[in-house]
């Protein structure tokens, strides 16, 4: 038996937790955490300060008490402020006050991502937040209570911000949302399916200010404005949602970094150090659309990493299958995934790439209610012929059909495969011509 610790216990840190557990009721494993709660399921977020939901209970779906019962010694609440890789100790501090000091034969780093924090002036005043942790979103629902609290400025359009941006108008808020790109959700989706969601926002209210960069925010006890290269905007409330970056507080002396910072880390996620693993958003990860280490924050990439982690510090070998990025967003009832690379992306890093499009409706023309438009992009190599990545949109929920296209990422397809794919027919779900067949027959 060996003691195995584990710094954080989200997403990532309670796969690995319950995996062991599960499998290696042996082992003893230790956790701390500095927040007051675990597995907080933070895409819910929006949902539940937009009222589309009617509480926080469903939002997480492990605890500290399930986790003890289960086997593990979890200190809560405890922050890890020092490691020494060397002697194999983990030292901290409980909320009380008192020291920690814990030794380890394995130990496994869950410590998450954190918020950009933007080096603008007026960033502290008051009602200028980020939206992360449960305690955040909780905050944010109260201030929400106040009647005279009416504009919000979103700074940042990525899935959070564009998600919070819906939440907020539907609260009855006057939103503005601003970014330094050109529109909205850049880096998921090329210039066509961004613009579609652009159109989607400003719809439904949503004030989109693309191409501007926040210099100021103003105030003299609260925010009261915030100051752009072009505009000025009234805010009652102030969202910072430009990104995150990875925790590397604990081991950036002493591991080896990826370019962002992040913890970088082998097919076992083993680190630069032996019986040092890192998981979650903290960790690097292998990307089968670039066949190469990447950076790619998703609670789905930390579950399987944790659980890829859990079997290795037990001493069975398990090796990751990679990832390709696969995801997904909601917005007014517009859906929109992807996976691998956009088009725009497979250029910048070199690919000879090209994508083949296809629009049309999900069913045929004679099913007459619920039979949305769907498009499909399917980026594939020249050279290669394999596919690269894929995006879908559709007021329909096509959410299924990406994942064809990841495994079709991880196992190399080409775009030829897919051109004669047995896919099946019935007026209830597609068309005998469906999009992706047609898709596939139209790349060159």
């Amino acid at each position: 038996m060996s003691k195995i610790v584990v710094v954080g216990a989200n997403h990532a840190g309670t796969a690995a937790i319950n995996t062991i557990l599960s499998n290696y009721p042996k082992e003893e494993v230790v956790v701390f955490d500095k927040n007051s709660n675990i597995s907080f399921l933070g895409c819910g977020m929006a949902l539940w300060i937009g009222k589309q939901i009617s509480g926080p209970e469903g939002l997480f779906y492990s605890s500290k008490e399930k986790l003890e019962c289960n086997g593990a010694k979890v200190h809560m609440e405890t922050e890890i402020n020092k490691i020494d890789y060397k002697e194999k100790v983990v030292y901290g501090v409980d909320k009380d006050g008192n020291t920690i000091k814990e030794t380890y034969d394995k130990l496994i780093l869950s410590t998450g991502s954190l918020p950009i924090d933007l080096p603008i002036p007026g960033k502290n005043l008051k009602n200028v937040q980020f939206v992360k942790l449960y305690q955040h979103a909780q905050d944010v629902i109260k201030k929400l209570e106040n009647p005279e609290l009416k504009n919000i400025v979103v700074v940042g359009a990525g899935y959070i911000g564009v998600e919070l941006a819906e939440a907020f108008e539907r609260c009855g808020k006057h939103v503005e949302l601003v970014d330094l790109s050109e529109t909205c959700l850049s880096g998921y989706y090329d210039y066509e399916f961004r613009k579609m969601m652009e159109k989607n926002l400003v719809d439904n209210g949503i004030n989109v200010n693309f191409g501007e960069k926040v210099l100021e925010i103003k105030g003299t006890d609260k925010v009261e404005e915030v100051v752009t290269d072009k505009k000025t905007y009234k805010a009652d409330m102030v969202i910072l949602a430009v990104g995150f970056v990875p925790n590397n507080v604990l081991g950036k002396e002493d591991l080896e970094l990826f370019r962002n910072g992040a913890y970088k880390v082998d097919l076992t996620q083993k680190t630069s150090l032996e019986d040092v693993y890192a998981i979650g958003d903290c960790a690097t990860i292998y990307d089968n659309s670039i066949e190469d280490t990447n950076y790619i924050a998703l609670a789905t990439n930390a579950v399987r990493s944790g659980i890829v982690a859990a079997h290795n510090v037990c001493g069975t070998k398990l090796e990751s299958i990679g990832v390709q990025g696969s995801n997904g967003i909601s917005i007014y009832g517009l859906n929109m995934v992807s996976t691998g690379l956009t088009l725009e992306k497979a250029k910048a890093l070199g690919y000879d790439a090209v994508a083949t499009e296809f629009s049309d409706t999900q069913k045929p023309g004679f099913i007459e209610d619920d039979n949305e438009n769907v498009t499909l992009k399917i980026v594939y190599d020249q050279k290669t012929r394999r596919v690269l990545g894929a995006q879908m949109a559709s007021r329909q929920d096509i959410s299924m059909g990406i994942h064809m296209f990841s495994l079709a990422i991880q196992e190399k397809v080409t775009i030829d495969k897919l051109k004669l794919l047995d896919i099946f027919f019935l007026p209830h779900f597609n068309q005998p011509y469906n999009y992706i067949t047609m898709a596939a027959l139209g790349a060159k």
